[in-house]
């Protein structure tokens, strides 16, 4: 018998519910060693909102959640298992189909749990610049100096700007919290 991993269709914002409500079904029916883990792929980002910097979970996938299921020799989900994931209110369907759902590739699983594991290590900040925006700084040394933006460095969060500083171009690095768009 092997685990594989499968993708469950879910109502979208129910996902964390939906988990819930699978795991106490597991306990309950004991076959913990059936459905090891149920995931909901998510990940922390930090954003700004009304002057403050805070960090907030996001799902990866909205909609989905993924399960690992022991399987039989020939990749089927066992039928009490089957039967109890679709009596969960809010679960749908497997993707893949009704009869045959389809399991993730090794190389999906691994990308998907290296995200959620960095996820909670070091949340991510979402940056909404691109390329030649022109903004203004609101903090800082540079405060109220207008630029373009070079380039978006969405791992450390900053940005690469284009200020003019006494009549020539200057390139500066800043964090995205301390520039708005114009």
């Amino acid at each position: 018998m092997a685990k594989k991993w499968f993708v469950l269709r879910v109502q979208s914002n129910r996902e964390d519910k939906v988990k819930g409500d699978l795991e106490k079904r597991i306990k309950i029916q004991r076959i913990e060693s059936l459905v090891p883990q149920i995931l909901v792929p998510s990940e922390k980002v930090s954003e700004i909102k009304g002057g403050k910097k805070k960090v907030v979970e996001r799902k990866i996938y909205p909609g989905y959640i993924m399960a690992e299921i022991e399987v039989g020799e020939k990749g089927e989900i066992p039928e009490e298992v089957w039967y109890m994931i679709r009596d969960v209110p809010g679960a749908g369907d497997f993707v893949g189909g009704d009869s045959k759902p389809i399991a993730m590739e090794n190389s999906e699983v691994e990308k998907l749990l290296k995200e959620a594991v960095q996820g909670e290590d070091k949340p991510k900040a979402e940056i909404d610049f691109n390329n030649g925006d022109r903004v203004r700084v609101k903090e800082g040394p540079f405060e109220n100096f207008e630029g373009v933006v070079e380039e978006v460095l969405p791992t450390s969060g900053c940005l690469k700007l284009m200020l003019t500083i006494f009549g020539r171009p200057t390139p500066v690095e800043l964090e995205y919290w301390q520039v708005e768009a114009l």
